[in-house]
């Protein structure tokens, strides 16, 4: 015959207590599982790298270097119970708190969080934007090179090896780390059409000027001087040399050219060489650009003002700065000038 719990106060108590732990247990299980089991030891969200052949136990050792397991034995329990053995690449950001599941449901299903792609107009060509894709992405710099040096595929784009840059116009980009590198060219290739609106087109237009023959003036803009100031003046003088018939006689096509972008000073041995990139002995645009320009040099060249210069030159007082001739007179003094400050600062 059972007992009678009412003449037995202590078995009541047990009971109660037993009930109690029960639901301590559960509510710590739910809150460790569904609210937070992961706390930010500074408080802010991070962002972590699950890479191809990378353990789960390796990847919660290096999430637990900025947060606090509040339980690991609860976060064991969870790890059995939600069979989490494999985590899938990619890249990850974890709020300042998290609880078990939402982080192992990440991992398992790959919800990853999109990386910042960004990438400069110090970007020259190919070989270094391959290099560059393959610095911030999960992204063979090899595969990316392939298609850049492919004919065929660089064609759906309406591009070839030497415009191949043109795609990629300098900013920052959201993409997942593992992006495949088709992906990346597709989204390359919206951007590249979300720029090119139909007012830029007409623009481009009414200069005689297609996309990338833009992209190509505003990438030797560039690299005539870092002072945006002055690029307006500069795209302004190579439109009136193109309108002209006049060879561009761009110092930066040379560099390019020669393939040494340390070079400070371009002498006749330069200018000699043979190449289409070299605008001294070749009359108009270079075959494409000679780095990856920015969408706002470009925005430059196709709102240029109007002036009458011709030629310009490195001013001699060292400032930084141009001066612009409408003369080759005007210009022949000030680059004497600038060839004799370049001789005393042994410049060579």
């Amino acid at each position: 015959m059972a007992k009678d719990t009412h003449k037995h106060p202590f078995l009541r108590v047990i009971i109660v207590l037993i009930v109690l732990v029960g639901i301590a247990f559960f509510a710590e299980q739910y809150y460790r599982f569904r609210v937070c089991n992961f706390v930010s030891r500074d408080g802010e969200e991070h962002g972590f790298y699950m890479r191809p052949g990378r353990s789960v136990d390796s990847l919660i050792a290096i999430i637990e270097q900025d947060y606090e397991i509040q339980s690991h034995l609860d976060w064991r329990l969870h790890v059995a119970y939600m069979h989490f053995t494999e985590a899938k690449v990619g890249y990850y950001r974890l709020p300042a708190r998290i609880g078990d599941k939402q982080l192992i449901r990440n991992f398992q299903k790959g919800y990853q969080s999109p990386v910042r792609l960004s990438f400069t107009n110090q970007i020259r060509n190919r070989e270094q934007l391959a290099g560059r894709m393959g610095e911030a992405l999960l992204l063979d710099s090899a595969a990316i090179m392939a298609r850049l040096d492919s004919v065929d595929y660089l064609r759906q784009f309406g591009l070839n090896r030497t415009t191949a840059v043109c795609l990629f116009i300098p900013n920052t980009y959201e993409v997942y780390w593992t992006i495949s590198p088709d992906d990346l060219f597709a989204r390359m290739n919206k951007e590249y059409k979300a720029f090119w609106t139909e007012e830029r087109l007409t623009k481009a237009k009414a200069k005689g000027l297609t996309p990338v023959q833009v992209a190509t003036l505003a990438s030797i803009v560039e690299s005539e001087t870092h002072n945006a100031a002055e690029h307006p003046q500069i795209a302004s003088l190579y439109l009136n040399r193109l309108r002209k018939g006049m060879p561009l006689q761009a110092c930066p096509t040379v560099i390019f050219a020669n393939g040494d972008f340390s070079l400070r000073r371009v002498l006749k041995r330069h200018l000699a060489l043979d190449s289409p990139y070299n605008t001294y002995k070749y009359a108009g645009l270079p075959p494409g650009p000679i780095r990856c320009a920015y969408g706002r040099t470009m925005d430059t060249v196709l709102n240029a003002p109007k002036t009458d210069y011709l030629y310009m030159c490195a001013n001699p007082d060292w400032s930084g700065t141009h001066i612009f001739s409408s003369t080759y007179g005007q210009h022949a003094a000030t680059a004497r000038a600038y060839r004799q400050e370049l001789n005393k600062r042994h410049i060579k």
